[in-house]
């Protein structure tokens, strides 16, 4: 077995820990009260997510990464998942509240953290240009599919029009559309401005694990435990299982396979709780999926990537 990936995995989500220990801190110490935890949400939510994901999808090389089968597979599998989770969702939980924050929890995946930094551990020394182009369509993705969930699930009468005037409206919707534009016709930022953007995004993934430590209650784990074995199982073992398994079988190998092992393999996105408890999801439970599956991934990632590196795949 190779220890290299298991560090690999470690270290991926152990600096999360690390910043979600000081903003549990900062709470503790009284740095901050819960007013300043949601002013803090709510700007991370509209300023410096979206401008992370603009980042991300602007820097990415769209034409030159392009691999059609790949992305193909990945939306196909990415709805499959969403449509998946939603089943078993509306199956197992009856309480309304909860039932988006299940859904996220379940497909979507926390692949921009973990995404490259893992193929290319397993695929050491490959290019890696095609696993950045599936960050510039899984995440806008998975964001559409997040608001949708969001809006549909809220308990008020969903109208069509609205929801898609709300999906159009999201800050992170708006801001991966003008990524992917600036991408595709190569519009190219003055350097000045591509610096402050640059430094700008990085910004927004600290920030969340930050607020989402000080959010962090231990009665909260507690409260929500047999939630989490549910998710948990269902989005590191069940939806890779699935969705690895098929990706496996129609011949996807190399670092097209390590890519799909990040997006389906990894904990529940840091912003699934940024976006629950901004648009009325149950912040609680978003915030403690989003820890217990950080917490258990490093050993699942190491156990599929094992898996499929026995099998000559990667």
């Amino acid at each position: 077995m190779d220890i290299r990936i298991f560090i690999v995995c470690l270290n991926a989500v152990l600096p999360t820990f690390l910043i979600m220990a000081v903003g549990f801190l900062a709470r503790q110490i009284r740095l901050l009260n819960d007013g300043d935890v949601s002013t803090m949400n709510n700007l991370a939510f509209k300023l410096f997510l979206p401008v992370m994901l603009f980042q991300n999808i602007y820097s990415s090389d769209l034409a030159s990464s392009v691999k059609p089968g790949l992305l193909l597979y990945a939306v196909v599998a990415v709805l499959a998942a969403y449509g998946l989770s939603i089943a078993y969702t509306l199956l197992t939980v009856k309480d309304k509240s909860k039932q988006s924050v299940y859904i996220q929890g379940i497909y979507r995946s926390n692949f921009v953290v973990i995404g490259l930094p893992l193929a290319s551990a397993l695929m050491d020394g490959a290019d890696t240009s095609s696993v950045a182009l599936l960050t510039a369509v899984v995440v806008p993705l998975f964001n559409v599919l997040a608001v949708i969930c969001l809006e549909s699930f809220s308990g008020r009468r969903v109208k069509p029009l609205k929801l898609l005037l709300d999906v159009m409206k999201n800050p992170l919707i708006i801001a991966s559309a003008i990524g992917v534009l600036f991408s595709a016709l190569h519009i190219t930022l003055p350097e000045a401005i591509g610096k402050a953007v640059s430094d700008f995004s990085k910004i927004g993934s600290p920030l969340m694990l930050f607020l989402l430590g000080a959010f962090f209650r231990f009665d909260s784990i507690r409260r929500h435990a047999h939630h989490l074995v549910r998710i948990c199982t269902m989005r590191l073992v069940v939806i890779p299982a699935i969705f690895l398994g098929i990706a496996f079988a129609l011949g996807f190998r190399g670092m097209e396979f390590a890519g799909l092992i990040g997006v389906f393999g990894s904990a529940t996105a840091v912003s699934s709780f940024t976006m629950a408890q901004h648009m009325g999801g149950d912040g609680d439970l978003a915030g403690d999926i989003v820890i217990s599956t950080s917490v258990l991934c490093s050993v699942t990632l190491y156990l599929w990537s094992v898996l499929f590196k026995s099998f000559g795949v990667i």
